[in-house]
């Protein structure tokens, strides 16, 4: 259920169905300076390097064994947010290693569908039933919300901030309703990684002007949070 719309999703991207999406294609585009002597894997070291804590992340969760007892389909859940985290590190990775638009555009692609999980998510803890037609209509439309980004340049940007939304608005709301301290205290830990996650990233080329940013840059500290995110969703 994971890897077959992610094959699906790389032939598309490998066609010219997205040649009018707006990537950035180039280091420039990242405070981090690229280093020319290194592998173009190790081309931006720091920012290369920190594909391998989702790889790690996504092995974690997958495995993942605990004395309290999980239902089959919360399993499910479980394993599939974590294979969600372990495909989208080497796609990012690629993308710095090649700088091609199809792995620049699954990038962006693959965020929507990772954060539509979380409504898929919470509307099980909320029914307490699986619903397999509602998951698979939510993340189709995440999926196919990608087609923002040719209808306009900020259209990605757009369908994000929506899919960003809406994963903390369920998670808040279904925390006020369901949950207790250790939950909420994971909640806002997710909710802060999130943030950080999104300011980080847009404040990269700002936060390069002072030197605590300049070899670990807001680009980098923003996959940190990015990677928080996904671990404190799961616990």
């Amino acid at each position: 259920h994971v890897s077959v719309p992610f094959v699906f999703c790389v032939f598309l991207a490998n066609t010219s169905l997205f040649d009018r999406v707006k990537v950035d294609l180039t280091y420039e585009h990242y405070a981090e300076k690229s280093v020319d002597s290194m592998p173009a894997l190790l081309a931006m070291p720091f920012n290369c390097l920190i594909n391998v804590a989702y790889v790690f992340l996504g092995l974690y969760w997958l495995f993942w064994r605990t004395g309290v007892a999980e239902t089959e389909h919360s399993r499910y859940l479980r394993q599939v947010f974590a294979l969600m985290a372990l495909f989208y590190g080497p796609v990012q990775w690629t993308r710095l290693a090649t700088l091609m638009r199809a792995p620049a555009v699954l990038d962006q692609w693959f965020t929507l569908p990772i954060f539509a999980w979380v409504p898929v998510w919470v509307d099980f803890i909320e029914r307490a039933r699986w619903r397999a037609s509602h998951a698979a209509a939510l993340e189709l439309c995440s999926v196919v919300s990608y087609g923002l980004a040719l209808a306009h340049e900020r259209g990605f940007e757009v369908a994000l901030g929506c899919h960003v939304a809406l994963a903390a608005y369920k998670g808040v709301r279904v925390q006020l309703a369901r949950g207790d301290s250790a939950t909420g205290r994971y909640v806002l830990l997710a909710l802060l990684s999130c943030a950080g996650f999104v300011v980080l990233k847009l404040l990269d080329a700002w936060l390069a002007r002072f030197w605590l940013f300049q070899r670990l840059t807001g680009h980098f500290w923003s996959k940190v949070c990015d990677v928080l995110q996904f671990h404190f969703s799961l616990c």
